[in-house]
């Protein structure tokens, strides 16, 4: 008989069950997707029951297809969406659908927070800015505007610390998802008293603390019949997906830095202490190795960015790659290349959804700076993934103000892209490089987790096993200052044109 791990990754989307074997492989995973709800503008929710049937159909047609025995899974454990809110009963039943972390509903309770407390306060105590996204502010907006469900509210859950009460019985979470609540003191990993007596929320209903690799208890009798696991398997709580893609990437011990590159993007590194910057432009997780941090900083838009190209900029390459059966991303990828390093001078500004780190921007714009009558189709095509890295390099400065970073490793879909990679490792002036698996690093993660929590593994380290790196990029001396000097003209538009943006947010909101 084998020996593996289960990781569930739930997402935003749909839950991902994954097997591993211990040697490192992965074996196989299986999705299953679930509804996100939309209304009010503002609001975002899930049904928590959508997350526990995607859990059970996804492990039993997991170990269908692969075809090993239940009792061969020495261990289950997860990754899961952070700053969520689900208020269930002392039975573990859910109150209402749950808040997610794209819900910004909880503005007014944002405010009621600072009358106490100023943003730099809370930014030093928990590592990130007092924002409408986090646990306690939509908690806080439950007792405020559904005060029959905060009363009965036994625990407040993220997505994987339900699934966890499920599988056990056990009301608990990790250290990340209670970074993700917005009440946790990150220095020293527990509830904050000045935020809970400041937020009036009553500190009993929040879950236990416990590290990423805690043991929470063992598949239960009614929960193997549910899941198809064996009843008695191990269950380790695991991390918030943010961080578990630490672990997956490598990101294991100081200065060891990834980048993923999707819809969104983000640069997050690996500290022994937080990195709190006097400008609020990061943000700092707490780690899923007991002992270690996580600063991070994550832009709104950046394979999006490149998305709103291929669809409204590239109709010519995508109506080829339809007639020649060639992929669209290579006929853009030929073009980008035929552009010279900084685009003949051309600028993007990658801010169609605004903008998190590190400009925390809600009003600023996508926008070319410097077209010319020489401009081309190659300059506006490469300048929008410059523009993209342009961000991105903003915040390795930041964090390379605090360590010492040599080399990134680039996860997600944009690390596919030859010429994306040519231009990150000119723009970071480091070397980049590409693990052989991009879109896996959550579940493996998770799965690291749940095998260093039962034992099987010594440490962190056998991510070595997991891990290979595929290819790497080295910087070109000769676009060094080319880039240094594109970057800062950059950051110089941004500037310009921010208070020209406010003022139209400003202007739209009294029309």
């Amino acid at each position: 008989m084998g020996q593996y791990i289960l990781a569930h990754d739930l997402g935003t989307s749909g839950n991902k069950a994954s097997l591993f074997s211990t040697d490192g492989k992965l074996v196989g995973s299986h999705i299953v997707s679930y509804d996100t709800h939309f209304f009010n503008e503002k609001w975002v929710e899930q049904d928590p029951e959508d997350w526990w049937e995607a859990v059970c159909l996804s492990t039993k047609q997991l170990i269908e297809e692969i075809g090993i025995y239940p009792e061969e899974i020495q261990v289950v454990s997860f990754s899961g969406q952070m700053m969520g809110c689900l208020c269930v009963d002392k039975n573990g039943k859910p109150l209402r659908d749950s808040i997610i972390w794209a819900d910004q509903r909880a503005t007014k309770q944002v405010k009621d927070l600072e009358t106490h407390l100023t943003q730099e306060e809370f930014y030093r105590i928990v590592g990130h800015r007092n924002t409408p996204s986090y646990g306690i502010q939509k908690l806080m907006w439950i007792r405020d505007n559904e005060p029959d469900i905060y009363e009965k509210t036994h625990k407040v859950l993220n997505a994987k610390d339900y699934i966890v009460f499920k599988l056990t019985g056990a009301f608990v979470t990790d250290y990340s998802d209670g970074n993700s609540m917005g009440c946790f003191d990150l220095e020293d990993l527990k509830w904050s008293d000045r935020i809970l007596e400041a937020s009036g929320i009553d500190p009993e209903k929040l879950p236990n603390l416990q590290p990423s690799t805690y043991v929470a208890g063992s598949v239960t009798e009614e929960a193997a019949k549910a899941t198809g696991m064996a009843p008695g398997t191990k269950v380790v709580i695991g991390a918030g997906d943010g961080v578990t893609a630490n672990i997956g990437a490598g990101s294991v011990e100081e200065g060891k830095t990834y980048c993923s590159l999707g819809t969104s993007a983000w640069v997050t590194t690996t500290a022994k202490k937080p990195i709190f910057d006097p400008e609020m432009r990061t943000v700092t997780w707490a780690h899923a190795i007991p002992g270690y941090y996580a600063p991070n900083g994550t832009m709104q838009y950046a394979g999006g960015a490149f998305n709103w190209m291929k669809e409204t900029v590239c109709t010519g390459e995508r109506e080829a790659a339809g007639r020649g059966g060639k992929s669209v991303y290579d006929l853009i990828n030929e073009q980008v290349e035929l552009a010279p390093p900084g685009s003949n001078g051309l600028l993007f500004l990658p801010y169609l959804l605004g903008e998190r780190a590190p400009r925390w921007d809600t009003a600023s714009k996508g926008s070319y700076i410097g077209i010319t009558s020489e401009t081309t189709r190659a300059d506006l095509l490469r300048s929008v993934i410059e523009g993209v890295t342009y961000n991105l390099g903003i915040i390795l400065d930041i964090l390379q103000q605090h360590m010492d970073i040599h080399e990134v490793i680039i996860i997600g879909g944009g690390a596919k892209s030859q010429a994306w990679l040519r231009i990150m490792a000119d723009v970071f002036a480091i070397p980049v490089k590409v693990p052989t698996i991009l879109d896996e690093a959550s579940s493996m993660g998770a799965a690291i987790i749940g095998g260093v929590g039962a034992g099987l593994f010594e440490d962190f380290h056998v991510v070595d096993r997991f891990l290979k790196i595929e290819r790497s990029q080295q910087p070109n001396p000769e676009n060094k200052a080319v880039y240094e000097e594109a970057k800062r003209r950059f950051n110089d538009f941004y500037f310009a044109l921010r208070t020209v943006f406010e003022r139209h947010q400003a202007e739209g909101a009294v029309n």
